[in-house]
């Protein structure tokens, strides 16, 4: 588990210490299975075509994110001084990253038995909530029809938008997406296209707006985004 929350910027800074990539790449394996699995005994009547797209959503970037978040699972990842000053304990990416690399310690420790057990219960809240509500390609309509109630229309200047960057060769390209809604932000994504990215951050976004409160939390949120 310890070497699960050691992400590289930390092993940059102290040689001779092991990152968390190897335990991500074989917690991406577990994790998959296990959604999977869990899927298919879920939904005895469901086809193939129609639970792929819940699969993709369960294991998204943005679902380990926010499960991650809940779990405060940032507060304990080992980081070097820059991730750290640079908002690296929130930062999606290394969130979704080093949860997958904590179920494949799991995996090692425990076995398949407790690995599936445990990432049923992280993840199953969200593997439900695709189930029932916008697939994984509705979330920018959604949140796009949530802004709006919450809000006020989209001619009072309250609709998303989204502001996206590409990273990386040609080849393989990843994007990363922001959302903001009435000036805030409130979702981040990856994807390996414009597409999906944004809708990966409008996920993240429409998740925080269903949870908050009321409009007049934006202020504060705002606020905590300025500072960080």
């Amino acid at each position: 588990m310890d070497l699960a929350l050691t992400h590289r910027s930390w092993c940059s800074e102290n040689p001779g210490t092991d990152s968390n990539e190897r335990l991500e790449f074989l917690g991406d394996a577990v994790l998959g299975l296990a959604v999977t699995e869990h899927l298919f005994v879920l939904h005895p009547g469901r086809a193939e075509g129609e639970l792929a797209p819940l699969r993709a959503a369960a294991v998204s970037a943005a679902t380990l994110t926010e499960a991650a978040l809940d779990l405060a699972l940032g507060e304990a990842i080992k980081l070097g001084k820059g991730e750290l000053t640079s908002g690296g304990r929130t930062r999606p990416s290394i969130l979704a990253d080093a949860l997958e690399a904590v179920f494949g310690a799991i995996y090692l420790d425990g076995g398949w038995d407790h690995a599936r057990r445990v990432i049923v219960d992280v993840v199953g809240p969200r593997i439900a909530e695709a189930g029932s509500g916008p697939g994984p390609g509705d979330y920018k309509t959604r949140l796009q029809e949530l802004a709006a109630a919450r809000f006020g229309s989209a001619g009072d200047g309250t609709a998303p938008v989204y502001e996206v960057a590409g990273t990386g060769p040609d080849h393989a390209k990843q994007f990363t997406a922001v959302v903001r809604v009435a000036g805030t932000v409130w979702g981040e994504g990856l994807g390996r296209s414009k597409k999906e990215s944004e809708q990966a951050a409008a996920q993240v976004a429409y998740t925080a707006l269903v949870g908050a409160s009321a409009p007049d939390d934006t202020t504060e949120r705002g606020e905590r985004d300025t500072d960080a």
